[in-house]
């Protein structure tokens, strides 16, 4: 049976617990780095990170665990996915990883991995660290001959969750159906498949491989979502769930953001039904801005001045109340509660 989700995901079968957290908002992504010897054509991975050997904890550059901890608490995570690049190619950094995260948040706190790389013993290593799923990303050029790969023997002697995340390719029908088979005859416990996105690393495989962008706002491939349901309808017996494009972006990360929201706003800052935080911005000197705003009758409760953008920053409403007697450019501001502080708009008043 196929059951229709949010923002046209779907899926047969159950979830996976990693797709749980994510769909909660309750997931910090660790990406540990952009290194990856598979150079998969449609990878999305953004230029600053791909090739790379950086470590971003959601959108955050980071270079400590205080950071990555900070990040994490900073949303109540309640899981983590580990990806890349590829983590297995990083295994130190990737075995700390799971094994810090453990220790910090407790048994409880889920993490999952994505990775290209099928080695039993380099499998073994992670569930010894902690690692509770791990979602094998087979090369396309593998998938129609998995019975050449050890992933059976991982899939017999592991006690996490073993599950396959691929993009449903509309050019490789053949193929992905082949991959699915083997995956339900391994006993593999779910299979993701992904709508399969532009992104300005990849954008080069539309020509190369004749595809073309879907109707509607998202970066979506055309034919993607049509293949991924035939193959939901095709292997019943195989938990699968469809990932559509927006639903990344109107349900996970629109939950992400949300839930950081709640936790991290001021008194003053106004959250949306979107997660992002609408705040005043007056900029000027700190002393003569603050000077200047308590003359115009606002409390010292309902400011605080970002060193890092030499601004005071506002109750909104209170701000477009005084703004004419104080002097300086004011602005009501739409920001991501992210670690860039993503702006998504600016009024002036």
């Amino acid at each position: 049976m196929i059951l229709r989700m949010e923002c046209g995901s779907s899926r047969s079968g159950r979830l996976a617990e990693g797709c749980v957290r994510c769909i909660e908002g309750a997931k910090m992504v660790l990406f540990v780095t952009g290194r990856c010897g598979h150079g998969c054509y449609y990878c999305p991975v953004s230029f600053d990170r791909k090739g790379k050997d950086a470590v971003f904890a959601n959108e955050r550059r980071v270079r400590s665990w205080d950071e990555i901890f900070e990040e994490a608490d900073s949303m109540d995570a309640r899981g983590t996915g580990i990806t890349g690049g590829d983590p297995l190619e990083c295994m130190d950094r990737t075995l700390r990883a799971v094994r810090t995260l453990k220790e910090r948040y407790g048994p409880e706190h889920h993490i999952h991995l994505y990775t290209a790389t099928i080695d039993p013993e380099k499998v073994r290593l992670l569930e010894e660290a902690g690692l509770d799923e791990i979602r094998f990303h087979p090369p396309t050029e593998m998938w129609d001959r998995m019975d050449g790969t050890t992933l059976a023997e991982i899939v017999s002697s592991s006690g996490m969750d073993v599950g396959i995340e691929v993009p449903a390719l509309p050019d490789m029908r053949e193929e992905l159906d082949a991959l699915l088979s083997y995956a339900e005859r391994i006993g593999v416990r779910f299979a993701n498949l992904n709508e399969l996105e532009f992104s300005e690393s990849n954008w080069d495989m539309m020509e190369a491989h004749g595809y073309g962008l879907a109707e509607g706002l998202s970066a979506a491939v055309e034919g993607s979502r049509d293949l991924a349901m035939d193959m939901m309808r095709r292997h019943r017996r195989l938990s699968i769930h469809f990932c559509s494009s927006p639903f990344k972006d109107g349900v996970q990360l629109r939950r992400r953001l949300m839930r950081k929201a709640l936790r991290c706003a001021r008194p003053f800052d106004a959250v949306t039904e979107d997660g992002t935080v609408v705040m005043g911005a007056v900029y000027g000197p700190e002393d003569d801005v603050r000077d200047a705003l308590l003359s115009a009758g606002m409390r010292e409760d309902m400011m605080a001045y970002n060193q890092d953008l030499n601004r005071m920053e506002a109750d909104p409403s209170a701000l477009e109340g005084v703004a004419s007697e104080v002097g300086y450019k004011c602005y009501i501001v739409e920001e991501y509660p992210t670690a860039d502080r993503l702006e998504v708009e600016r009024r002036p008043l």
